[in-house]
């Protein structure tokens, strides 16, 4: 017997207000819609992953970027997330030490490199070493973009580096803090900074700017990207999700869009 007419007369009452249920989805289409909490450097690529006929498959799907400090604690306050992809461990730590991560679903996803960048039509060159030029190269004015150095992963990589390298003190001042590193590579891709430490993955999406080197692994500690579904959202779908984001044509999209493998 077709289920049609009494769906049909379900949306009809819907629609006059005369019921207050949601609707019944299609036969043998999985209604469980999923949100995914995602670090802002993860944009161009997870859409492109969630853009896949598997992802598709999977049913709604909506991610929902910002700053991984910015997420965490949006998850602390009961935000209904269902999949939390953050960009360094601290982060995803302070989820778990909340009992806010279902239990062993925590898994490393992806690793990066922080760059220096600028606008694409800028001549400057330099190369990382201890003590380089980098106050110079900003010029009389110019400023460094990096996201908030004190609490999003990839302003805390670059502060780490530039303090390794020696040249943190004198560039301090300068520094325009972004809310995340998507930002911050807006400033220099629009010209209002002269130099940004954004991720590697950042500078591929972005063809207004252009690497002008790449900070040693050395300087910084190992950038990893862990993903965990969060606690009261174990389910079947979650699952499927986590399994897609680790299966092999997602790990290409990642790389083709400048992730790494995670470091063992």
């Amino acid at each position: 017997m077709s289920h049609a007419p009494r769906i049909a007369r379900l949306r009809r009452l819907a629609l006059h207000g005369l019921l207050a249920l949601p609707l019944l989805a299609p036969l043998g289409v999985r209604a469980e819609a999923l949100l995914v909490f995602a670090a802002a450097s993860l944009k161009p690529s997870l859409d492109a992953v969630l853009a896949t006929p598997r992802a598709a498959a999977l049913g709604g799907i909506t991610a929902s970027y910002a700053a991984s400090s910015q997420l965490a604690r949006q998850i602390e306050a009961g935000a209904p997330a269902a999949l939390f992809i953050c960009a360094d461990q601290d982060w995803m730590d302070y989820v778990a030490q909340r009992q806010l991560v279902a239990e062993g679903t925590r898994a490393n996803l992806l690793g990066n490199a922080i760059v220096l960048v600028a606008p694409r039509d800028s001549a400057v060159k330099l190369d990382i070493a201890p003590g380089f030029a980098l106050a110079s190269a900003l010029g009389k004015d110019g400023r460094l973009a990096l996201a908030e150095p004190n609490s999003v992963p990839a302003g805390k990589y670059a502060k780490s580096a530039l303090a390794q390298l020696g040249v943190w003190d004198a560039v301090a001042a300068r520094v325009v803090s972004a809310d995340n590193v998507r930002a911050a590579l807006n400033f220099v891709a629009r010209g209002e900074a002269a130099l940004g430490i954004v991720y590697r993955s950042d500078a591929v999406s972005e063809p207004a700017v252009r690497v002008v080197a790449t900070f040693p692994g050395a300087t910084h500690a190992p950038i990893v990207y862990p993903v965990a579904i969060l606690a009261g959202h174990d389910t079947p779908a979650a699952r499927d999700l986590l399994e897609l984001l680790r299966g092999p044509t997602a790990q290409a999209i990642f790389r083709d869009h400048g992730f790494d493998a995670p470091p063992r």
